[in-house]
């Protein structure tokens, strides 16, 4: 009986030990960092060569930049800034948390930025773009290459390529019934005010001609040295 006990034991470990690499090959990679400085993996500091799965955050110290590789796209954090990368059926997902993150998408593989204003996605082709997170309802979008789309529960707003745009999120107030006679004891009807989210874009000149001479930096080749 010990014998057979041992040679089941024995089947079991092999088992588990040929199953590790089945279950290591079912998480598969969205990309590698390509650039990092001041930076963070998670709770690890973030190091050239690293891998990145759905999940993980990435995020940046003050001064700090992060370059993250996905197929033929690119992410990247600016200074201060922090982002959780997803996956869906057609783009490579960013959850933008703060800061400035931006963006290089490809035909093969086309990335968007989720922001709390809405999704920022490139209108068609490959495209490079910027989102800057200025406050809780307004961020700054910036198209370098090809235009973009804002896309909030379905109301669109498109950025034309070479354009900066700062958009707002404010509550438009919706038609308000008219309100019931005012009897002698105020027994009068208020009128309801059912708000709504409504998306505003503004012009921004200067933003978008700073911000691109940084992303011609981060855009650079991982070959050419710093």
């Amino acid at each position: 009986m010990r014998t057979i006990a041992r040679s089941c034991l024995v089947v079991l470990l092999v088992g588990g030990l040929l199953n590790l690499p089945l279950f290591a090959a079912n998480e598969k990679p969205l990309g590698m960092i390509i650039h990092a400085e001041q930076a963070q993996l998670g709770t690890a500091r973030a190091a050239v060569g690293a891998t990145v799965y759905p999940g993980d955050t990435l995020a940046t110290d003050a001064g700090g930049t992060l370059r993250l590789k996905v197929g033929s796209a690119q992410i990247y954090l600016l200074s201060a800034s922090a982002a959780k990368l997803a996956e869906n059926t057609n783009f490579t997902h960013a959850v933008v948390n703060r800061g400035t993150v931006g963006f290089s998408s490809s035909l093969s593989d086309p990335l968007e930025l989720e922001t709390p204003l809405g999704i920022v996605r490139p209108a068609s082709g490959p495209a490079y773009g910027q989102v800057t997170l200025t406050g809780a309802r307004e961020m700054i979008v910036s198209a370098y290459h090809g235009d973009l789309v804002v896309d909030y529960n379905g109301e669109t707003h498109t950025i034309p390529e070479g354009k900066s745009y700062r958009v707002t999120m404010d509550l438009d107030p919706a038609a308000q019934p008219a309100a019931a006679p005012q009897g002698p004891y105020g027994t009068g009807v208020k009128p309801a005010v059912n708000p709504h989210f409504l998306l505003k874009l503004t012009a921004v000149a200067i933003v978008g001609v700073a911000t691109y001479f940084i992303w011609e930096e981060l855009s650079e080749s991982p070959s050419k040295p710093n």
